[in-house]
């Protein structure tokens, strides 16, 4: 399997476990009393709603790296370009994720988003040419 579609692994297993910890959360809450109102209330400094919104976020984004992985694979394109881009985008939405759920400052998420597209124009661009 190569680097990208390893990635690609991690990204899913990454996505999921978030998902499990939001379930988590969910039922924490709803058994202390919480109501089921609380998971669409944008709050900033609720877990809840951390978790939420860094789940969002790796759905929104799963599609961009599934599809550069795709026209990698389909084209036969490798090589530590490819690779190294792969591992950094993948480094980046890890710490996109924890720094959202640990609610860091917001200006460190935009760098690490930016980082990642960066990694896709690159890789976008290295797949065509």
């Amino acid at each position: 399997m190569t680097v990208p579609l390893w990635g690609l692994v991690v990204f899913i297993g990454w996505t999921i476990a978030i998902v499990c910890l939001l379930l988590t959360v969910r039922i924490r809450h709803l058994a202390a009393g919480g109501a089921v109102q609380d998971f669409g209330t944008q709050n900033d400094k609720s877990l809840l709603w951390r978790l939420f919104r860094a789940q969002a976020n790796l759905v929104e984004n799963l599609p961009l790296y599934l599809g550069m992985v795709f026209l990698l694979t389909v084209r036969g394109i490798s090589g530590t370009a490819i690779n190294s881009l792969a591992v950094t985008y993948a480094v980046f939405r890890l710490m996109h994720s924890v720094i959202h759920i640990a609610g860091m400052n917001p200006i460190f998420r935009v760098l690490c988003l930016a980082i990642q597209f960066v990694c896709l124009i690159a890789l976008i661009t290295l797949s065509i040419f």
